[in-house]
């Protein structure tokens, strides 16, 4: 089971507004951030939905964003986001973040998989999916 996950990105900054514009629909938003005298390499900011998790005050750090002098470049991101109801995924595209692709069932992957893609200014492939009936 995957725990948390993470990109590196040219400007923290740049992300952490696209970043905070894409999952706030969703229920996420900033749970910590990190200095770069912290790390070591750059400063990092980690998305959660608040009450995720009992022992992080604000929401379990799930996304991670990180600055970089050599960011991770294009990838396609695994299907992180799971929104329920599907309306949820229908939000993404209308919130005019970038290029994105049309919200709607998926029937390659299964019958009822429903999910909406966006591109985050890195060009990381981001997915919001739903997986049950509507």
């Amino acid at each position: 089971m995957i725990d948390h996950i993470g990109i590196s990105v040219g400007s923290i900054a740049r992300a952490t507004e696209f970043y905070l514009k894409a999952l706030a629909p969703l229920g996420y938003g900033i749970v910590l951030e990190v200095s770069a005298e912290e790390t070591g390499h750059g400063a990092a900011v980690a998305f959660g939905a608040p009450g995720e998790a009992a022992d992080f005050e604000s929401g379990k750090p799930s996304f991670w964003v990180g600055e970089s002098a050599q960011p991770s470049g294009p990838c396609m991101s695994p299907s992180w986001l799971q929104a329920v109801p599907p309306s949820m995924c229908s939000i993404m595209p209308r919130s005019r973040l970038g290029a994105l692709t049309t919200a709607g069932l998926r029937p390659q992957y299964h019958a009822t998989y429903y999910a909406a893609f966006v591109l985050d200014p890195y060009g990381n492939n981001i997915e919001a999916v739903c997986h049950g009936p509507e």
